[in-house]
């Protein structure tokens, strides 16, 4: 029965502010009808004590909803770790372990619904198959954690070539696949020959080594001919991506462009 705002009316306030911890309550008032009761109840009270107030009492049920207070908290601190590691999880189940890319799995689940979102926008959208070149020279020359090492800094390349929308992928062993929505094929050979040219320019160097590295690069674009599906989008970046190995290496070329390079 306080001025401007009743009891009911703070613990409804204090209940309802998702951005406050739980806060035990418990009224003390001259109210004592059962229907005061259901009220304060009602309105987010934890416990309901009338007047003329026994201390005793008054102190046995701090204690007790103290205690409840204590495990409310310790509940809120197990759900926050279990949020975590569930995001931890959801990153793990997502990402390659070397690189910190999408996954195959990841990339292709993305590269569906990106299909099928700019089938309904009628918007463009490309894909990158891009590939080390001699990779597997390399790790025979210099071993594998040297070669861990080129497809970290590969992935961070990428990773600093591509725009916020775009998804970058390991595709698998030494090659990377990029998702460009809003992205038509001269601009997605654009991009790729930026990753080809920063790749020729770049110097991989571990503790014992430094090498250098060129990349090979194949781009296909939606709409396009004959793409009607997103794996057959892959496949025709994948053969310009062939193409651009059987043409010498360090280039990249548009599946649209495929028979001119082969003549």
């Amino acid at each position: 029965m306080m001025p401007l705002m009743d009891g009911y009316e703070v613990s409804r306030r204090i209940k309802n502010d998702p951005g406050l911890p739980f806060i035990p309550i418990i009224l003390v008032t001259a109210r004592d009808s059962t229907q005061d009761k259901v009220d304060g109840l009602d309105a987010g009270a934890d416990d309901y004590l009338t007047k003329p107030v026994n201390f005793p009492e008054l102190e046995a049920r701090v204690r007790s909803m103290l205690r409840i207070k204590r495990l409310q908290d310790e509940l809120d601190q197990k759900n926050r770790e279990l949020e975590l590691a569930n995001k931890r999880l959801r990153k793990l189940s997502i990402t390659d372990g070397l690189t910190e890319l999408f996954n195959h799995r990841h990339i292709h689940e993305l590269l569906h619904e990106e299909f099928e979102r700019t089938k309904r926008s009628g918007e463009p959208m490309a894909v990158a198959m891009m590939d080390l070149d001699r990779f597997k020279q390399v790790n025979d020359t210099y071993g594998h954690p040297t070669g861990d090492v080129i497809l970290y800094e590969t992935a961070e390349i990428l990773r600093q070539t591509v725009r916020e929308i775009d998804m970058v992928g390991r595709y698998g062993g030494e090659e990377f696949i990029a998702i460009l929505p809003g992205t038509d094929e001269s601009e997605a050979h654009r991009f790729a020959e930026r990753v080809r040219e920063a790749v020729a320019n770049h110097v991989y160097h571990d503790e014992a080594n430094e090498v250098r590295m060129t990349l090979s690069g194949g781009v296909a674009s939606f709409p396009g001919p004959g793409v009607d599906h997103p794996d057959v989008l892959i496949k025709k970046a994948d053969e310009a991506l062939y193409a651009a190995k059987q043409a010498g290496r360090n280039r990249v070329v548009r599946a649209s462009m495929l028979d001119t390079v082969l003549s």
